[in-house]
């Protein structure tokens, strides 16, 4: 049996989250769960999955668990918040225990694998920068089992990344975009990365930093890598196997 389009009460209610069905009517055959970036809502990424409208594919935007203090506005997903003090910039990489538990126990686990039946191969996660190390070290921390993938947009792993999830490599593809300057995915983070995951694809962007994709050419490679993985049912016959 397919999986069924979640719902708000499949999850803890102290987790903000959107649900955008598949277009269409469509079956929703596969889930993207959509984490933001530092200091920012689960706002845009509603906006950006109902943009995407990919065949077949339920979207859950997340909103991250910590508000920024100082009336600053936006979440964070980070265990601690510390500030740089020479430049007073906010540390991205505090350890993600609690936010990892979110993700990979109350809404993969229990609610989309335990309540809405989907298996976790028909579940792909995308992440901006400081969501996407949430996104890489869920799919690092799932010994069991293999997601559809992760889209990290400048995101690495962790540095407080348990080490057990580095001793078996996972194998989720991962798709890492970045860019060609003054980017945060370093040449030992994608060896860091090699170490966790048995397939990594780095696509580098022409363009300083790591900002999310604003054209079509930066979009190709994150379609081309859901045109890959996602799952489609339509077409198919009732009865068939589909064989990986």
């Amino acid at each position: 049996m397919p999986g069924r389009l979640p719902t708000q009460s499949d999850f803890p209610s102290k987790i903000t989250l959107s649900i955008t069905p598949p277009p269409s009517s469509q079956q929703p055959t596969n889930v993207l769960v959509l984490l933001h970036g530092l200091g920012d809502t689960n706002a845009p990424f509603t906006k950006l999955g109902q943009q995407l409208s990919l065949p077949e594919t339920a979207c859950i935007a997340v909103r991250a668990p910590e508000p920024l203090p100082f009336d600053l506005g936006g979440f964070h997903w980070g265990d601690d918040l510390v500030f740089d003090q020479s430049t007073g910039d906010m540390d991205v990489d505090t350890g993600f225990k609690t936010s990892t538990r979110i993700v990979l126990e109350s809404i993969i686990r229990e609610g989309l694998i335990g309540k809405c039946g989907y298996r976790s191969r028909e579940i792909m996660i995308f992440g901006f920068a400081q969501g996407a190390m949430v996104g890489l070290q869920v799919a690092a921390e799932l010994e069991e089992y293999e997601l559809g993938g992760v889209v990290s947009i400048g995101g690495v792993l962790s540095l407080s990344l348990p080490l057990k999830a580095l001793e078996k490599k996972s194998r989720t593809p991962v798709l890492v975009c970045k860019g060609s300057r003054d980017s945060a995915v370093s040449d030992s983070a994608v060896a860091k990365l090699k170490d966790a995951f048995e397939f990594v694809e780095i696509k580098e962007w022409k363009k300083t930093g790591d900002g999310m994709p604003s054209s079509r050419e930066e979009m190709l490679p994150i379609m081309q890598f859901f045109a890959r993985r996602l799952r489609s049912n339509q077409g198919v016959p009732t009865g068939s196997v589909e064989l990986t």
